[in-house]
């Protein structure tokens, strides 16, 4: 698969689109079907050649078009091969009902289809473009299989899963192997749908890459450099620290320093030419003591915060790891409006009860506010569109962002990252050892780093949480938000 394609999310929409777009250029859209069995058939025979016998479940339309082609495929090659179709085959259309015709196996109702061991159970019944809950006769063999403990290949997705959201319909097949074809869907990535999918293969079935970049609506990708590596700050000669940016980290109370710090030797690591953290006069000895390159500032309230903003250099502010809920918070913000902001945690919950407030101080201008959610703070800044069911993650943090005219950061073991324009992407580099306390402390530093360093906020927010996972891999297991700080590289230092 081509690198570009690769990074793509096709929604099924775009996947439909680009399917039709192919089949009127003249292409032969059977023999797309063709390849994409035969693709189905080789990836079982490879991976679960031990099988006593291979079920195909074939439903209603073109996924099980691509099911008959790989049963007939696996009798070709003497395995023992049964099929069960979903419906009435006889009103088959197109390719698929070409397909059938072709199988020369008998198939039987799906409800006729008892699990026994030694069998692979092929899952062509519904492609990533199912909208409903599945059938009560459908959950019941997705039941059925899953007692008896029987390997699942899914073609194109876990029957039940839904392709744009990621999410279970009612039911789903957990499968062992997934196989899609041309590009990954917004599905295979977002959890649960990235488990449910298993190990996940992409075969390019011959679709001309023109009709996949026309189909593709530009907004959704996997979290790459390709998105934004082009944008990340370079040295040259005459760098300098002030040319790098300075960044501002608030500090907490006496008790409550320590995630200031994590941010800002990330912001640092992150390549800030200069970080400050900014604490109250009960916090400044605990600081003092624990900084080194990092400065100190006191701001005890909001006329410090007015006084020192007075130097226009200072254009980067890091706000909420630990730094208290309430007024403070919020007259603190609404001094930053006009400066890039981060707000994180506390920041965030300072403003539950009027998030208008917060969104209104950065409506005009250039984007400025990334705002570092997790399902919680999502949830007391969002409550509508978080418990719209309708929506899916990506859908729920490009409205959001578009809502509050700033980046979000909408985090989860499937962080998404979503712009005001529209634009959104998925990450997949964080391990399980991620959630760990003070990770997102860390995150929201290197974040303000890049800012600092003039990336525009979509693309240091989409970097910012590819280098923190990138990050934690390289440190692996046991790893603590320490650690993670210490280990923050810059983009392009291998």
């Amino acid at each position: 698969m081509a690198d570009f394609l690769a990074m793509l999310l096709l929604t099924p929409a775009e996947m439909n689109r680009c399917d039709a777009a192919a089949a009127a250029s003249g292409l032969d859209s059977f023999g797309l079907m063709e390849r994409a069995g035969q693709a189905v058939a080789a990836s079982a025979l490879r991976h679960f050649g031990e099988a006593l016998r291979f079920v195909v479940l074939c439903g209603p339309g073109n996924n099980g078009g691509d099911g008959y082609v790989a049963a007939r495929a696996l009798l070709e090659s003497s395995c023992k091969v049964d099929v069960f179709h979903l419906g009435d085959p006889g009103r088959l259309k197109g390719d698929a009902r070409t397909a059938r015709a072709l199988c020369p196996i008998p198939s039987a109702p799906l409800a006729d289809y008892a699990p026994q061991a030694g069998d692979l159970v092929i899952d062509a019944l519904f492609g990533a473009g199912l909208a409903r809950a599945v059938s009560e006769e459908v959950a019941a063999v997705i039941a059925a299989v899953k007692a008896a403990g029987v390997p699942v290949l899914a073609v194109d997705l876990p029957s039940g899963l839904c392709g744009e959201r990621g999410i279970a319909l009612g039911s789903a097949f957990s499968a062992a192997r997934t196989v899609t074809f041309m590009t990954r869907k917004p599905g295979h990535v977002l959890l649960p749908g990235r488990t449910l999918c298993g190990a996940l293969e992409v075969f390019d079935i011959g679709i001309p890459h023109r009709f996949v970049r026309e189909a593709w609506g530009g907004r959704l990708r996997i979290n790459d450099p390709g998105w934004w590596g082009a944008v990340m700050p370079r040295e040259d000669a005459d760098s300098h620290k002030f040319k790098r940016g300075h960044l501002v980290v608030f500090s907490g109370s006496a008790t409550h320093t320590g995630a200031a710090r994590l941010a800002s030797r990330a912001g640092f690591r992150a390549g800030a030419g200069l970080v400050t953290v900014a604490a109250p006069r009960d916090a400044l000895a605990v600081n003092a003591a624990s900084l080194t390159a990092v400065m100190l500032r006191e701001i005890e309230d909001a006329a410090a915060l007015a006084d020192w903003l007075e130097d226009t250099r200072l254009t980067t502010f890091v706000l909420g790891p630990a730094f208290g809920i309430g007024e403070k918070a919020r007259k603190f913000v609404s001094l930053l409006a006009q400066r890039s902001l981060v707000l994180d945690a506390d920041g965030i919950s300072s403003f539950r009860d009027d998030p208008a407030a917060l969104f209104a101080l950065f409506s005009e201008g250039e984007t400025r506010l990334v705002l570092t959610p997790h399902e919680g703070e999502f949830a007391r800044l969002f409550p509508d569109i978080a418990a719209d069911e309708t929506l899916g993650k990506v859908a729920k943090a490009q409205d959001a962002a578009a809502r509050a005219h700033g980046v979000v950061i909408y985090k989860g073991a499937d962080t998404v990252i979503a712009a005001p324009d529209g634009r959104a992407a998925i990450n997949t580099t964080a391990p399980p050892w991620l959630a760990t306390a003070g990770s997102g402390d860390v995150l929201a530093g290197i974040t303000g780093g890049l800012l600092a360093q003039g990336v525009p906020a979509f693309e240091a927010a989409c970097a910012a949480v590819f280098l923190h996972g990138q990050a934690a891999d390289l440190l692996g297991r046991g790893m603590t938000a320490e650690d993670l700080a210490d280990n923050v590289r810059p983009y392009g230092d291998d």
